[in-house]
């Protein structure tokens, strides 16, 4: 254990245009090497086609799918003997919307097609409606945990 000073948490500047700290968040990960501008112009023209689409706020929308995502629980590997089990252990809601937005991200890059902006849009329409890889996901890592229920006395 580090005998150092916490670190602090980064206060996270909400975006221009939509003025959320959750859009923000996105751009942050959807970025790839160092291209900010081009994170942006991605995440907010997917908001235009999410409003296209649905006819509803996009921002709304996207609210509501990362609430879907989110997971309760998290499986945290623990050393015990000479085993290895993965112990099951709740999250805070800052560390559950950080997996969620990593699940989203992951899954949309996965998606078949060639413009980004089409796949980060469609997958968020998916999470709004409780389908898609996104969802999958945080339902197969539940599952898991329930499984793995029996360590949870391994608690860190």
């Amino acid at each position: 254990m580090s005998r150092r000073k916490k670190s602090k948490k980064r206060v996270i500047a909400p975006d221009a245009i939509y003025n959320s700290k959750l859009a923000s968040m996105i751009i942050n990960k959807v970025l790839l090497k160092g291209k900010k501008t081009l994170a942006q112009h991605i995440f907010y023209e997917s908001m235009k086609k999410i409003k296209e689409i649905t006819n509803k706020e996009p921002i709304e929308v996207l609210q509501k799918a990362i609430l879907n995502i989110t997971p309760i629980v998290e499986l945290k590997s623990r050393r015990v003997g000479g085993a290895t089990y993965q112990v099951p252990i709740e999250i805070k809601q800052e560390r559950g919307t950080s997996i969620a937005l990593s699940f989203l991200i992951k899954s949309a890059r996965n998606r078949p097609g060639r413009n980004m902006i089409f796949k980060l849009g469609n997958e968020l329409i998916d999470a709004y409606n409780n389908t898609g890889n996104s969802v999958k996901k945080k339902d197969e890592l539940h599952k898991q945990a329930e499984s793995n229920k029996a360590f949870s006395s391994f608690k860190f």
